[in-house]
């Protein structure tokens, strides 16, 4: 892929109001469920990300069949339909894609080999091969920390109950993934909530799934199931969100709204963050699961952010952003995961937030940022991430005046190509 350099021009408010790409987090689930249901599946408002694209060539490759029309992707799936697939499956970047992946095809009865970039084939997948080698098949890859590509051997699988060392959405849906084909029950106790989307979806697709509350986390239980079609709308991403909602807090003068918001409990962490710190944030409500999201230009305050208010921890980049104008310092507590993200998250935040003048270092795990920073132009190189990309831009429009510089702006269009052209439209002009 080639490297994107972008310029960004700070001093223009945002207006008005805007909508985001279906969730990423839901539409891997979306293709995954209807590859797996026995019939014709729809999905309306699918991702356009390359993530989201990657995932939906693999359902092919795996033998669903899937057609378009406008904005209404129809899936034909079932499992006598998939098999193995006889090519490598390349999943880009998409962290999420091949975790969930792996569930589905340690349960297809065969070889399947995935593969991704070179940001995917350093992330460690340990965390889903542990517990499915418990559950009976077979997943190989790169040394201890099992790196990409991964050599999955499908096989009748068993069920097992299982406590993941860490809060990891990704790593709950694989299991259950693999626990629809298992014998017994397969159950998976987690200390700390994720985001719910697996459960939720498996449920709706008529699987023989239960959810109880178990501290501050919840258990999820689930059996044998043959699955059903489902049609299926998929509402906005929240953590694409994040990134409008910070800019019409911190860049002067702004205000605009997010329509058709998901705000799922797991999912809008970073507004609840936000609005402790002082923001002018609405959290609307449509009567349903989604809603829009109002935000206004407003002084802010530091805070001390728990792990377990932003499971999935994609929105601290974009909220360190948030963090590094706010009066006082802001201490993001048991961030370490950060480490292994797309890239590596935690030292990349401290350079973007020096990038603009602000102060950032790292303490063990946790992230602590300064405050009270009039950020000033800079550059920042994502390191082909499209967290840390849109999370400059986002500090460059902050600035009262002057141009940044992002580098390897390339990664975006695998999360929100229109990022930029949304940007544009906001602030009433070209970047």
């Amino acid at each position: 892929m080639t490297v994107e350099t972008r310029e960004f021009t700070g001093g223009r408010s945002l207006r008005g109001t805007t909508s985001v790409p279906g969730d990423k987090s839901i539409s891997h689930r979306a293709l995954l469920l209807a590859a797996l249901a026995e019939g014709t599946s729809t999905i309306r408002g699918l991702s356009g990300g390359d993530d989201v694209v990657r995932t939906r060539r693999a359902v092919t490759a795996l033998g669903a069949q899937i057609s378009e029309v406008e904005d209404t992707v129809t899936v034909v799936g079932g499992r006598s339909r998939l098999v193995a697939p006889a090519e490598t499956i390349d999943l880009g970047n998409s962290g999420t894609g091949m975790r969930l992946l792996t569930g589905v095809v340690a349960g297809i009865t065969g070889t399947s080999r995935l593969t991704g970039d070179d940001s995917l084939r350093s992330r460690p997948m340990d965390r889903v091969a542990a517990p499915l080698s418990d559950m009976g098949a077979s997943v190989v890859g790169v040394g201890e920390q099992c790196l990409p590509p991964l050599t999955i051997s499908g096989t009748t699988l068993v069920g097992i109950d299982y406590q993941p060392p860490m809060a990891s959405a990704q790593v709950k849906g694989a299991i259950l993934f693999a626990g629809l084909d298992a014998d017994g029950d397969t159950v998976v106790r987690e200390p700390v909530a994720t985001r719910a989307h697996t459960e939720e979806m498996l449920a709706e697709s008529g699987a023989d799934v239960s959810v109880a509350a178990w501290g501050d986390g919840r258990v999820v239980r689930v059996r044998r199931s043959i699955l059903r079609p489902v049609d299926r709308t998929v509402p906005g991403d929240p953590s694409q969100a994040a990134f409008w909602a910070v800019a019409g807090v911190v860049v002067p003068g702004s205000r605009l709204t997010i329509d058709h918001v998901h705000l799922g409990a797991e999912r809008i962490g970073f507004a609840l963050v936000l609005q402790r710190m002082g923001a002018d944030l609405v959290i609307g409500s449509t009567g349903g699961s989604t809603g829009p999201i109002t935000v206004a230009h407003s002084p802010l305050r530091g805070t001390t952010v728990e792990a377990a208010e932003i499971p999935s921890l994609d929105e601290v980049p974009i909220l360190a952003v948030a963090a590094m104008v706010a009066d006082g310092p802001t201490r993001f507590r048991d961030v370490g995961e950060l480490r292994v993200k797309e890239s590596d998250r935690l030292e990349g935040t401290v350079r973007l937030v020096r990038a603009f003048g602000g102060t950032a270092e790292v303490d063990g795990d946790d992230l602590v940022v300064g405050g009270a920073t009039v950020p000033v132009a800079g550059a920042v190189d994502a390191d082909g991430d499209h967290r840390m990309a849109m999370a400059a831009a986002v500090a460059a429009t902050a600035c009262g005046g002057g141009t940044s510089t992002v580098h390897g702006w390339e990664s975006v269009a695998t999360s929100y190509p229109g990022f930029a052209d949304t940007l544009d439209r906001l602030t009433g002009g070209p970047t």
